[in-house]
């Protein structure tokens, strides 16, 4: 499987291209993700959500019309995704296609992509729809915006919660083996020994 990151966006958002021979998925949607993905001829077969901050799902919309996939995300993230004007309720400035959930996942489910089955960690608390895609096999965790490199997601945005937060990147990423790697959603690549090692935010 290979795995290529584009960033995106105000923010530089991760977004996540896995391909295998002539399959493709895109994990998140940052801005100009589309662009990205026309310029190298690629068609998807889905796109995943790990949660639907605006940073995250600016160019579902456009994806969904050229490509013609499903878009997957948490429950609690469909309203978010269908109605962009929620985010002027909570003070943002901000405009971007209104885009439809074609699946709501939660955790205990896995999903398959080119014979690799992912399983679902729920990680809320920097957003109440934080999800984690695992794949066991091959040790490798698309996080969201849940753990970074040195840190963790924000808890002070509508819907967060630093207690959940913590809480459940101990519990759930924590548990998972060191040499597991983590891709998060904006800055570099980690491993779950590294932050459990260092990370100042979560350390016991």
């Amino acid at each position: 499987m290979q795995i290529e990151r584009y960033v995106g966006g105000i923010l530089d958002t991760n977004a996540y291209l896995l391909s295998e021979g002539s399959n493709h998925i895109l994990i998140d949607a940052p801005q100009g993700a589309n662009d990205w993905l026309q310029e190298r001829a690629i068609t998807l077969s889905a796109l995943w959500l790990t949660h639907t901050h605006f940073d995250h799902v600016l160019d579902v919309a456009a994806i969904q019309r050229q490509h013609q996939c499903p878009v997957l995300c948490h429950a609690l993230g469909e309203a978010m995704l269908a109605d962009p004007s929620i985010l002027r309720q909570f003070g943002f400035d901000l405009d971007f296609d209104a885009a439809r959930a074609d699946r709501l996942i939660d955790e205990g489910e896995t999903l398959d992509f080119a014979g690799r089955n992912f399983e679902l960690l729920f990680v809320p608390g920097h957003s109440p729809d934080s999800l984690c895609f695992y794949q066991r096999e091959e040790a490798q965790l698309f996080g969201g915006d849940v753990l970074f490199a040195g840190g963790v997601g924000r808890a002070d945005l509508p819907g967060g919660d630093w207690d959940q937060l913590v809480t459940g990147i101990r519990q759930k990423i924590f548990s998972l083996p060191d040499e597991v790697r983590v891709w998060p959603g904006h800055g570099p690549a980690t491993t779950v020994g590294a932050e459990k090692a260092s990370n100042p935010y979560v350390r016991p």
